[in-house]
């Protein structure tokens, strides 16, 4: 059997959205997605650094791809930037001159983007950023709403660590339950949306689950597991 690397989002997928607390029992499984010969890399709209020192705890290949695929880390002090924090920031200042109502949400520091509240219409937002030509693009993770850079998403990061590791989209499973996840989706072999997920998020993926966040993801893993068994 060929080893695959499985993309696992953070937030919605292996938490429950909005207590941040994670599931042990889906990290249970995803570690012995690792004993079985696969990588698993957490690919999230967190920072790299969190999904990073998850890895570290939770037993998983210690590489992270953070703030919607702006940020990649390899190591403690190892971390590549693809995204530019500076027009996010001026983005994010123009928008609020247009939009009061929005503000930046506290969470751990970003090195490449501007996390905001959800307390204001995105697609109001979006359409600002379009008709001024600004630089950058806004994404609903559900836990937050992301100013990145354009051309920013989880696939452009994600594609970083494919080149580091020589492996090719074919075998790249998967797992999420947001729009930011989508390019993701679009890339894989193989994608699975968790019950959680919007229906247009799951018409994205290979296939989807019932289960919701955590007890999803060990129902998308049982799955793989069947399915690589036949292979």
């Amino acid at each position: 059997m060929r080893p695959k690397i499985f993309t696992v989002d953070i937030d919605g997928t292996i938490t429950e959205n909005h207590s941040g607390q994670v599931s042990l029992d889906a990290l249970e499984a995803l570690r012995y997605m690792e004993r079985l010969g696969h990588k698993v890399i957490f690919v999230s709209g967190r920072s790299s650094i969190e999904g990073y020192i998850l890895s570290v705890f939770a037993g998983t290949t210690r590489i992270a791809v953070g703030e919607n695929g702006g940020a990649v880390t390899f190591g403690p002090s190892d971390h590549k930037l693809l995204g530019n924090k500076d027009e996010c920031m001026k983005a994010f200042e123009f928008l609020k001159s247009k939009i009061p109502q929005i503000k930046i949400k506290p969470v751990f520091p970003r090195m490449t983007e501007v996390v905001l509240e959800r307390t204001f219409d995105i697609d109001v937002a979006k359409k600002i950023v379009n008709e001024n030509n600004l630089p950058v693009q806004l994404s609903d993770s559900l836990y937050a709403f992301h100013i990145n850079s354009r051309g920013i998403n989880k696939a452009r990061g994600f594609s970083e660590v494919m080149t580091m590791l020589s492996v090719s989209n074919e075998d790249v499973i998967s797992i999420g339950d947001s729009e930011t996840d989508v390019p993701l989706f679009k890339m894989a072999g193989f994608s699975i949306a968790l019950g959680n997920s919007a229906e247009n998020v799951k018409s994205y993926a290979t296939m989807s689950v019932s289960g919701k966040a955590g007890d999803g993801v060990i129902e998308a893993l049982e799955h793989v597991t069947l399915k690589l068994s036949k292979v």
